[in-house]
């Protein structure tokens, strides 16, 4: 794997992406430990002192302890929380798209400078609290709606899926690859279209098979999910979920797995290969310095892994050294701006725009038609 293990700068995030944006965001103090407040929220540090300091808040869609999503959200948070001493952190877990209106208001009514909304459940709530609160700001992930003052981000992770069904494609013995998915939207698509092109580009025989949960955070589904793919024969199982329990599934049946969100070879034992994962502090880093100095703007950031915000976690034990071999190859060729995911497939050329929000059908790899 290509260790492409640095910071880009806010700057340098926009002279490569050019219109694609820049996300801003805020922040938290540094080294002190987290405290419960009366409302549920909970606040880390004890902050800056005067105008120089920086209050964010952080919105999710489940426990920090999901081993998924939200935690790798909050890993970002706490590694901003530790940089910078003169900016502190709040956050407010397990937060149903239908309540986070609320809670969206109640930060921007405290002493909040910057709210982060971490799902796209979240948009619509938040697109309204943006503009009754114009002098807060919001930054709201994976959705498409923005403000003067609400801003949206997100990260090219079909990079990383596409590598990650490389692995999937030249380790299945049946050509069969299952994937655990959340709900049919273009997030989701996305990625299991990227996985797809990735996994048939080392094995034209390939094919994946789809189980939705219409869920992020169900493990017992999930889990249910990965083992009726296993018994339908597919011998490497990936998700679309925020927690390890199809990992799980696939160690239990001795069949590879591949996860998300966050590093899982701890589930997955010797039949672990790897994960898509995301390095949210690439993106909080330049933004609650953005917030700080003056200079945050209502952007659309979508980075890819040139920003290390995408990336893959380790290798799991076994995993064949060619394997390793052909990924890294590939990685580089992403990295250096050589290959282009969607080159000869039906999205070749494709606009960002659609890419992003208006994919709605699977690529021939994938049995099965996109749900309504």
């Amino acid at each position: 794997m290509v260790n492409t293990n640095r910071t880009i700068s806010r700057r340098e995030m926009l002279g490569a992406l050019g219109a694609t944006g820049v996300t801003a965001l805020a922040g938290c103090s540094g080294g002190s430990d987290d405290t419960d407040t009366a409302d549920g929220t909970t606040t880390s540090g004890d902050g800056g002192s005067g105008s120089d300091s920086v209050t964010a808040a952080w919105v999710y869609i489940s426990e920090v302890g999901d081993l998924g999503w939200s935690w790798a959200h909050d890993e970002g948070r706490k590694t901003v929380d530790e940089e910078y001493d003169w900016l502190e952190t709040e956050y407010t877990e397990a937060v149903a798209p239908e309540d986070s209106e609320r809670v969206f208001e109640q930060y921007a009514q405290g002493d909040a400078d910057i709210v982060f909304g971490t799902t796209f459940g979240y948009q619509d709530p938040m697109f309204n609290i943006a503009e009754q609160y114009p002098d807060t700001y919001f930054e709201h992930a994976t959705g498409y709606r923005t403000r003067e003052n609400m801003g949206r981000y997100m990260g090219r992770i079909y990079q990383p899926r596409y590598l990650a069904g490389q692995a999937a494609g030249m380790v299945t013995e049946n050509n069969t690859i299952g994937y655990v998915a959340a709900f049919p939207i273009p997030e989701v698509i996305r990625s299991i279209n990227a996985m797809a092109l990735g996994a048939r580009s080392v094995n034209p025989d390939a094919t994946f098979k789809i189980r939705w949960v219409n869920a992020w955070f169900d493990p017992q589904t999930s889990k249910q999910a990965a083992n009726s793919l296993i018994d339908e024969g597919c011998d490497v199982i990936s998700q679309e979920q925020d927690s390890p329990a199809p990992v799980r599934a696939a160690n239990e049946a001795d069949v590879w797995a591949s996860g998300y969100n966050a590093p899982m070879g701890e589930f997955g034992g010797d039949n672990y290969l790897i994960s898509p994962v995301w390095n949210w502090e690439e993106v909080y880093g330049p933004a609650v310095s953005a917030v700080r100095d003056g200079t945050w703007e209502a952007d659309a950031f979508w980075g890819g892994m040139e920003t290390n915000l995408p990336t893959l976690d380790e290798w799991g034990p076994e995993v064949p050294q060619e394997v390793k071999d052909t990924v890294a190859e590939t990685e580089e060729q992403i990295v250096n701006g050589e290959l282009d995911v969607w080159a000869g497939s039906p999205f070749e050329g494709e606009s960002d725009e659609f890419l992003f929000q208006e994919m709605n059908s699977f690529v021939d790899a994938v049995e099965g038609e996109v749900p309504e």
